[in-house]
């Protein structure tokens, strides 16, 4: 989680809302990225789903199984939805997103009982640390 806040620090430098992710497995980082939907004028460029392009790729496959996705925020509905799809193992959040967090705030998408898939979820690690860079990235963005 720690890899993954930097990179959000880094977003929130680039002027991105920080969101970090890693994908990991054992100890091997498989990708790893930061928001950059405004980058690349595309609104689905968040963090967990570039992360999760990179990893696909650097395995040659299109499922995970085996590795944890650590993320500062809690995922979309969109990056929930690539994360069942690639049908991650297991899903580490920080910061939990009561408007649109889609592991348990607003829907549990990640673990929903109609799918044919469903991710372990963990939530709150270093969520204080996740949730007051986020805070305090809006809100200097209020007063400008």
């Amino acid at each position: 989680m720690r890899g993954a806040l930097e990179l959000a620090r880094r977003a929130a430098q680039m002027g991105e809302v920080p969101v970090g992710a890693v994908v990991m497995q054992q100890t091997r980082v498989l990708g790893a990225a930061h928001n950059q939907t405004v980058a690349r004028n595309d609104p689905t460029a968040h963090a967990e789903f570039l992360a999760l392009e990179e990893s696909l790729a650097a395995l040659g496959t299109d499922r995970l199984p085996l590795a944890t996705l650590y993320v500062t925020l809690e995922p979309c509905a969109q990056c929930a939805g690539a994360l069942v799809l690639a049908k991650i193992g297991r899903v580490v959040f920080g910061a939990a997103d009561p408007k649109a967090g889609m592991a348990g705030s607003v829907e549990d998408l990640l673990r929903h009982p109609r799918l044919n898939h469903r991710a372990e979820v963990l939530g709150g690690v270093l969520g204080e640390e996740c949730g007051e860079l986020l805070r305090s990235f809006f809100e200097a963005r209020r007063v400008v």
